[in-house]
């Protein structure tokens, strides 16, 4: 449907110009920037590829025009950076050694804890709540609740504060 320009729509009764108001196109979009980080750091483990081509290959997916390109870099590096850190605390709280998670599991792992560790502008259900719906697109079938297990105990490790609240 196209919309034409506001100064184009008269009001019906009155013949008086009506301002449209459309949602403003954003492509800012966090989630889909979890979700190509996810894929690039998924790529980085199995493929053990330099994080410049990582970056390059996630910019040809046709998603990337929907994601938020400043916090797909900020996750991405961060999480990159980080990487024996985030795995030490996930360690801490899972069943099994870090290297017989599967390599999705252990990606979202990675991510939605570097957010609780390193992102307080991320509120913690929200870093934890972001994981989970990854799991369920990307992992196997009960994935998401081993992820929200193990992220729930993240978070009342790294934020003790906000988690009682």
């Amino acid at each position: 449907m196209i919309i034409p320009k506001a100064d184009a729509i008269k009001d019906v009764q009155s013949d008086a110009p009506v301002k449209v108001f459309k949602k403003p196109r954003t492509s800012q979009n966090r989630r889909k920037s979890r979700e190509l980080v996810l894929k690039a750091v998924y790529r980085g483990m199995i493929n053990a590829s330099e994080l410049k081509q990582i970056i390059a290959d996630a910019k040809e997916d046709p998603e990337f025009v929907k994601a938020d390109e400043a916090y797909f870099r900020h996750l991405l590096d961060g999480v990159t950076s980080k990487i024996e850190e985030l795995d030490s605390q996930i360690a801490a709280f899972i069943d099994r050694k870090v290297e017989e998670l599967s390599p999705v599991e252990h990606a979202i792992l990675r991510i939605s804890s570097f957010e609780l560790m390193f992102d307080a502008t991320i509120p913690y259900r929200v870093a934890i709540n972001e994981g989970v719906e990854l799991a369920k697109l990307y992992g196997g079938a009960d994935g998401h609740k081993y992820i929200n297990g193990v992220l729930d105990k993240v978070a009342a490790a790294v934020r003790p504060q906000e988690f009682r609240r």
